[in-house]
């Protein structure tokens, strides 16, 4: 019998890639997606990407879609507080008989290690299915698969302003600069996935404004039927799930 798997979903990238192996194998049952919204922006804590596309995602994923909602108030949300809402939440799962979390990481051992205390605490267990791989060829991989995604988010001490909204590809690899990780593993960008092999239809999306603030730039994406808004985009400095 496969083993019950809740998968920590932030929208992007590895992400995707990480639901892609456990999708594929026989050893795992995913049983929904957990993601943080920013609660008074109604978008995905720190990516920026608007409610409804994530809404939108989970429907052609046909998965359940969890929402962990993070009051910010007057900032961030502390540390001390997130653990307290996330483990309140995965401990519901466990009453469950869900024992084990996936995660899209690839090389972070200190990240791959927080992870694992606190899943520990809760006597779960931390899957991390993309663990290790070369970044470069992860994005190969990545375009051959058939996923699309665009960057909805860049460091701005990394990247300029002119990287965000761009797709994901080896043209922008290959744009990157030298110091920047191919998959912006150290946090110099995150990605917004439209379509793949594991989508059972894809998104349409334009690209709206473009929103800088703590040197972050954010665009914002909406539904391509959709005139684009203009709203301020959350950047809350949240621990990823």
């Amino acid at each position: 019998m496969p083993t019950p798997v809740l998968m920590s979903w932030s929208g992007g990238k590895d992400s995707a890639l990480a639901l892609y192996e456990l999708l594929r194998s026989p050893d795992w049952e995913v049983v929904g997606l957990l993601t943080s919204v920013a609660d008074e922006y109604r978008r995905i804590s720190h990516h920026g990407v608007r409610e409804e596309l994530l809404d939108a995602q989970a429907d052609a994923l046909a998965l359940p879609l969890d929402k962990l909602r993070l009051a910010l108030g007057d900032g961030p949300c502390k540390n001390e507080v997130y653990e307290k809402l996330i483990g309140e939440r995965l401990a519901e799962y466990v009453r469950r008989g869900v024992t084990h979390v996936a995660h899209g990481d690839l090389f972070l051992a200190d990240l791959r290690a927080y992870r694992e205390r606190n899943l520990a605490k809760l006597q779960m267990t931390g899957v991390f299915p993309i663990w290790g791989r070369d970044t470069r060829e992860l994005v190969g991989d990545f375009e051959d698969l058939g996923f699309r995604a665009v960057l909805c988010c860049v460091e701005g001490s990394k990247l300029d302003a002119s990287f965000v909204g761009r797709s994901l590809d080896r043209r922008l690899v290959a744009d990157l600069p030298p110091e920047v990780d191919p998959a912006g593993e150290n946090g110099e960008y995150h990605s917004f996935v439209h379509d793949g092999p594991i989508f059972q239809r894809p998104i349409p999306i334009e690209t709206g404004q473009v929103v800088t603030r703590d040197n972050r730039h954010y665009i914002d994406l909406v539904f391509a039927a959709d005139q684009p808004q203009r709203s301020e985009l959350a950047a809350a400095a949240l621990p990823p799930v």
